[in-house]
């Protein structure tokens, strides 16, 4: 049986009132289209959109939900004026960036019914993003009829830590019961960096140690040895 291969790429990253959006072409490894909309739920929304090497175009919108964020985002990517696909049929797989895995991710996954459920239940770990990163998920799968989904985690990369690196200094219950830990976070920028390092360096990953510094709104620190997070 054949696989048809995989081009275009859209990449969904849901926040609690904000959906981002990109769009890769991967045979010509370009970025086609990106977008922001933010303010979602409020009357008085923003969306941001850009194709490749054009000024970024902003308009006031209003966005009840993801779902609807989602449809500017789809009418403006298949737009005869502004658009960079003739149809949302062009679209072979969607990526969503999701917040918290908890213990159950360690890698990047397809989304099924078992997937959802678990993301739903890693909420109490990060209440302002799980819910919507699952309303995200939900939202493309409405849209986009038949077209695999994939949640990469931001606690993934993470999840190499040993057992003493993890565990806080508290009573064994709150772990059992609660599962407090250090679960690590902005793992896919952290991911990103070690292998650029590892690129720039000409060495193999597995063959350094590094110390990685994500700053932006959110700021994390992680120790990699052997190129894997201890």
């Amino acid at each position: 049986m054949s696989t048809k291969a995989i081009d275009r790429i859209l990449v969904i990253n849901s926040g609690s009132s904000s959906l981002k959006f990109m769009l890769f072409c991967m045979s010509s490894e370009t970025m086609m289209a990106k977008g922001l909309v933010e303010r979602i739920g409020t009357p008085n929304g923003n969306l941001a959109y850009q194709r490749d090497g054009e000024p970024k175009t902003e308009q006031t919108v209003h966005a009840e939900n993801h779902g609807k964020a989602l449809a500017l985002a789809c009418r403006l990517l298949v737009s005869p004026e502004h658009g960079v696909m003739q149809s949302l049929a062009e679209v072979d797989a969607i990526g969503h960036r999701v917040l918290h895995g908890g213990e159950a991710f360690s890698d990047p996954v397809v989304v099924t019914e078992d997937v959802k459920e678990a993301i739903k239940q890693c909420a109490d770990l990060g209440p302002l993003h799980n819910p919507v990163n699952l309303e995200g998920i939900v939202a493309c799968e409405t849209v986009f009829a038949n077209v695999p989904n994939v949640a990469v985690f931001d606690t993934a990369f993470h999840q190499t830590m040993p057992k003493h690196a993890y565990m806080y200094a508290l009573p064994q219950k709150f772990y059992d019961e609660y599962h407090i830990r250090k679960y690590g976070f902005h793992g896919t920028s952290h991911k990103y960096v070690a292998q650029a390092a590892a690129l720039y360096l000409g060495k193999p990953l597995d063959s350094l140690n590094l110390i990685i510094c994500h700053l932006g709104n959110g700021s994390s620190i992680a120790a990699l040895s052997g190129g894997r997070v201890f």
